[in-house]
């Protein structure tokens, strides 16, 4: 009995891969799988009665659930996480796993301890799940790119910004533009020498897709960062690195994922930087030197 995400052929664990999947799914379905994120212990200690009555459903939904998931059965999935929770205690055992979302009686303790908590495992997730293959051929896309066009909203800006500020300063020409109808426009100017990355936790705003769309038509190379990889975002990409975080009902969208974008856009930079270790370490004194004064 396979138990793991790798020997059904999936990137990352149980987990990410409920993350991804559930977009997809029906209404019902993807109730169940919005429990197990947010609490993956509550497969574990329930049955497969008591699942379906926590998330208003049947004992054959959450079944039909499990096999879209790849699962056999119940069983199986619930093995499965029970496994993967294991494994994530042995690597840190003295992690209680208070949870994200703030309850109505939660002490400020316990508040902190969930901040921290949620962005500890946003980081660690995504790592631990990152595409090697996949990052690699994005930085070989950045290197060789003419020009490269980055876009995100909200939260995502952040991220988008500070991938620009850090291409920058090694000396890669990087465009970030918060105007989205100044970046749709851009679009028209992209060439397949040019690489461009959009930024959207969810993978299906509106704005975002279109500009990924209309940049993948012009047959630039197309790059999406999303914390779902079977969103419309990544339709429109040739290639997707995801994000693996958890957002509580106060911080959807904002807090999370904005640290998991943060750390995979890390990623990037220093691995074009790595490319061009002597010319990016000039670039980066110079670029220093000129905005700090001699004293």
């Amino acid at each position: 009995m396979a138990t793991g995400a790798n020997t059904r052929g999936w990137s990352g664990g149980v987990r990410q891969h409920v993350r991804a999947l559930a977009p997809t799914l029906p209404p019902a379905e993807r109730r169940v799988a919005e429990a197990i994120l947010a609490d993956p212990s509550f497969v574990v200690e329930k049955t497969i009665t008591e699942v379906a009555q926590a998330c208003q459903t049947s004992e054959t939904t959450v079944v039909r659930f499990c096999r879209t998931a790849g699962f056999r059965g119940y069983p199986e999935l619930r093995l499965a996480v029970a496994t993967e929770l294991g494994r994530d205690h042995a690597r840190r055992p003295d992690d209680h796993a208070p949870g994200t979302d703030i309850g109505r009686d939660d002490s400020l303790e316990t508040l902190v301890r969930k901040v921290a908590y949620a962005d500890t495992r946003a980081i660690e997730d995504t790592i631990d799940e990152l595409d090697l293959d996949v990052l690699g051929r994005v930085i070989d896309a950045l290197v060789h790119a003419r020009r490269i066009n980055l876009f995100g909203l909200g939260a995502s800006t952040f991220a988008a910004q500070d991938l620009q500020q850090k291409l920058l300063r090694i000396d890669r020409v990087a465009l970030f533009i918060s105007d989205p109808h100044l970046t749709l426009a851009s679009t028209a100017l992209l060439t397949r020498e040019d690489a461009t990355i959009a930024l959207s936790h969810s993978g299906d705003t509106a704005e975002i897709v279109a500009y990924l769309r209309h940049a993948r038509q012009r047959g630039a190379t197309t790059i999406a960062i999303t914390n779902y990889a079977r969103s419309p975002l990544t339709t429109h990409a040739d290639l997707v690195l995801t994000t693996a975080a958890q957002e509580s009902r106060f911080r959807s969208g904002a807090m999370a994922s904005r640290i998991a974008q943060l750390a995979v856009v890390d990623c990037i930079y220093l691995g074009v930087a790595q490319r061009s270790y002597d010319a990016s370490v000039a670039a980066l004194t110079s670029t220093h030197g000129v905005v700090h004064l001699d004293v």
